[in-house]
This record gives structure tokens, sequence and C-alpha cells, in this order.
């Protein structure tokens, strides 16, 4: 009895001392919030103010889980997340009832199906497509769905074994991003693009221009199969990165080609290109010094000097051209950019890749220069429109990331991801397992892939690469739809693949 006493009496005692602390906690910040002169709201509502910051928070979280529709979130809505955590799952990704979309909304895509579709025996495979014809090494690039540029550096390294992993196993390509090549974007095998950033990560010199002798090195490596030449990025076109000297490691250093510790910021844009003439010279050079098929990428602000380029390499030869063009929209994503660039600056993909087909195939470049459409296309419907439009192939970035667990809880710069994809706490990356995320980067791309042929034989075509703009419709803003083929009638649907 004497004992139950004792701890009852423990715990009255832990009782008031905890409404003492509180007490005293509660007087301390009401002193702080009435002198302190940075938060108005703080200073006029001291203690009480402090909960507005708490709940707008919180309010992201309850947005997510409780209150939006599925059609609702940006970047990317519930229904688009769900349909590729359940692709990466390799489980039954049908819906039942109808659709929840609002197929009225101007700019929706709507597919023409075709009255007599071809039968199962009249199915083609999507055949390999040659990039850089002209180069010692061409690639015969196996497939039109692959993964877009990520950085060792913005991933963590189990999200880069994972992506390497997963392309070997969907027999897709993976672009290292601008933060040069990782041992763990070679762990898998995977054929890989190298991506050179304006900083030239890991393919620079000591005075931070681009190194014929690291260039070698790269492009020594069987896996590397192309070259990627960053002008822009759909999420901060016109503003190059900068690296934090904290985040430069030994490892991050050796592999970028920096000094340990100093922080390293990229120009915002190649500072030895100072017009297309340039940049033809530097793709010819850097093809000829790795013998592999160079291309760019960049995002579209104004058509007219894309023309302009497209006239000069026909001026000097076919030979001179990129063998591929990336073209991002202003859609585009980042691990973090200022929010102007992001929202308001670039051409969006769904107007710029017509309009950039369209000066090409003009000029007859058809066959030599590829082009590769990004930016925030992710469900087979998008991937489907890219290629009716014009597009080669397609690559996505966020769509691998959510195949990776992503729960876009938009803390990318923070180093907090809490699903290990874009932080370097050894504690959240426990959760990201290279092993199992393979198999669902590798699910994801095959649903993808598998979902366009579906898409293409509703059509009534053989497969992706024979949709055309006639073969889709875009609503417009009374709510009627238009064919593609006559808001930008001067695609030519004779061109040859």
């Amino acid at each position: 009895m004497g004992t139950t006493v004792w701890i009852f009496e423990l715990f009255a005692l832990l009782f008031v001392l905890l409404i003492g602390f509180g007490l005293a906690a509660t007087l301390l910040m009401y002193v702080i919030d009435r002198t302190q002169t940075a938060d108005a709201v703080r200073r006029n509502y001291p203690v009480i103010g402090r909960f507005r910051r708490l709940f707008t928070e919180l309010g992201e979280f309850f947005r997510q889980y409780f209150f939006a529709m599925d059609r609702e979130e940006m970047p990317f809505n519930r229904a688009q997340r769900d349909w590729i955590y359940r692709a990466a799952e390799g489980t039954d990704n049908t819906v039942a009832f109808g659709s929840t979309r609002n197929i009225s909304l101007p700019g929706t895509p709507i597919f023409m199906n075709a009255a007599f579709p071809p039968l199962g025996d009249q199915y083609a495979r999507t055949e390999p497509m040659l990039i850089g014809p002209t180069a010692r090494e061409p690639y015969a690039a196996p497939s039109f769905f692959n993964i877009s540029g990520m950085s060792y550096g913005a991933l963590s390294r189990p999200a880069v074994r994972a992506l390497s992993m997963g392309a070997k196993k969907a027999n897709i390509w993976l672009n290292t991003g601008e933060g040069g090549l990782a041992p763990f974007h070679l762990e898998g095998g995977a054929d890989i693009v190298y991506q050179i950033g304006t900083a030239k990560y890991g393919v620079r010199g000591p005075d931070g221009r681009l190194s014929d002798e690291k260039l070698r090195e790269v492009a020594a490596y069987p896996q590397v199969k192309m070259f990627e030449l960053k002008l822009a990025q759909g999420a901060k076109p016109g503003k190059g990165g900068i690296l934090p000297g904290a985040k430069v490691d030994a490892e991050i250093a050796a592999i970028r080609g920096i000094p340990v510790g100093l922080p390293s910021e990229s120009p915002n844009r190649h500072e030895e290109i100072d017009d297309w003439g340039d940049l033809l010279d530097m793709i010819g050079h850097i093809r000829e010094v790795t013998g592999k098929p160079v291309g760019i990428k960049t995002v579209v602000g104004r058509v007219d000097p894309f023309a302009e380029f497209f006239d000069l390499i026909l001026h000097r030869g076919p030979d001179s051209a990129p063998d591929f063009i990336t073209i991002d929209g202003g859609e585009g994503g980042t691990g973090a950019a200022p929010m102007p660039l992001i929202d308001l600056v670039g051409m969006p993909i769904r107007e710029a890749l017509p309009r950039i087909t369209d000066l090409r195939d003009q000029r007859g470049l058809h066959k030599r220069i590829r082009l590769v459409a990004s930016g925030k296309l992710v469900n087979p419907g998008d991937v489907a429109w890219a290629i009716c439009a014009g597009a080669d192939f397609v690559v996505t970035a966020r769509g691998f990331m959510f195949s990776l667990g992503c729960i876009q809880a938009l803390k990318c710069n923070r180093n907090t991801c809490p699903t290990g994809v874009t932080t370097h706490d050894p504690r959240l990356q426990k959760g990201l397992v290279p092993r199992i995320k393979a198999d669902k980067v590798a699910h994801f791309a095959a649903s993808v892939i598998g979902e366009v042929e579906t898409i293409a034989h509703s059509v009534g075509v053989a497969e992706p690469r024979l949709m055309r703009r006639r073969h889709v419709r875009i609503v417009q803003n009374d709510g009627r739809s238009i064919p593609m083929n006559e808001i930008y009638p001067s695609y030519s649907t004779q061109a040859v693949i």
C-alpha cells in the first residue's frame, strides 16, 4: 500500500512540475514575442500567434491527405501519383465505374479511336531508334520512354542506385544530370546519357573549362552512350545553380572535379558559347573527342531563334547538327529554384514541342535530329500526346521519383525528404532499399510503355511512333475539341521515322 501511495505522489509531483514548466515556458514566450520586432502577428498576439505558423505548415499535410480532391493538387495530383504508385507495384492498374477526369478543360488531349483497330497479331513492338548516325559510335536507343537528368547530390545514393538497376531491368537509358558521373550511376549496368551543365562538372579542367582528357575518360565507359549539353532546364531557364560548400565533401568534389569544402557556382550559360555557331562548334568538338552522339537540352522562349538555328545547320550541312534536342517545358521541376522562374519563365511543353518539331521537319532534318520531350510527362496519356506532337523520345524525372516512393512532400531542398529520395541524412536514406525500388522503377517504365502501346492500338496504328497529330484532339476554351493537326497544320504526316 505504501508503494502505491509513493507512486501516486511521484506522479502528482511530476504533474505539478510539468504544469510549472509549461507556465514558465508560456511566460518566456510571451516576453519574447512582445519584445521581438520581426513578426507583427506574434508581437500583437503573443504565444497564440505562434500557432499561425504551425497551422500553415500542417495545412499542406491536411490538404494532401484529407481535403484536396483527386484531380486538384499541384504540381501532380493524387490521381496521377496513385497511377504511378500502382504501376510501380506491378499490380492491376484498372479503374471502375467511370473517369474522374474533367475532359472539358481546355488543353485536354482526347485520342481518336479507330473504327477497326489492329488485332493482336497485327501489333508491332517499337523498334530501337538510331541516334547520331554520323558519330563513330551511334546509339540504337531501345525505348521511347527514359529517365531524365537528376544529379547525384540532388538525389541520394540509394536513389541513384535504384534508378541505375531499374533502368537496366527496363532496358531504358538513365541521364546523369549535370552533377557528373557517380559510381552509383554505373552500378546497375544501364545505358547512360552524360549531361554536361554550364559548370562542366566531371569533365572540367583546373580552370573550369571543358577538358578533352576528362571527356575521353567518361566516353571510355561503354555504358555511356551519349552526351547532352545542357543550355537550360524548364524550372530555371537562364539561371545556374549554387552548390553550397557544406555539401562539397570529398566524394562530391572528386565526382564533380571541384575543391573540397568550397561553394561552386554554375554560370547561367556556357561562357564559351555566345551564339548558334559557337554551339554547333562545341557539339562537333565533343562528338569528335568522344565518338558518341551529342545533343542539347534547352527551353523554348521565342521560336524565331530556333528557325535561325536550323537554317544555320542547313548552311553548314546536316553533319554539323546536334544528334538530338531535348525540349524541356517551362513546367519542368528541380530541387530548388526561384519561384518566378518555376512559375513564369519558359514556354510550356504543350506549345513548344509542336513548334520545334515543325521547324525541324520543314527543313528535312527529321532523320538527322531526334527530338526528346521533357516536362511533367509522367502518365501514358502525356507520353502518347508527346509522340503524336512529334517527339521521338519522352523522358521524365519526377515520374521516376514517384516510382521510388516520393510522396510530393515538397522538401527536396531541405535535406528532410521523408522517403530518402533527395536527402543525404543516413537515417532517412535507410527507408529507400535500392534492390526493392529498382523493381518499382522497372515496373513503372514497363507500365507506361505498355499503356502507350494500348493507346496506339486504340487509335488504329501498330505501335506508338506511328501516331500522328491527326490521332488526337485538343479541347478548346469553349469545350469543343479540335484535331491537333488543325491547330498545328504545318506538320507533315508523311514524315518517315
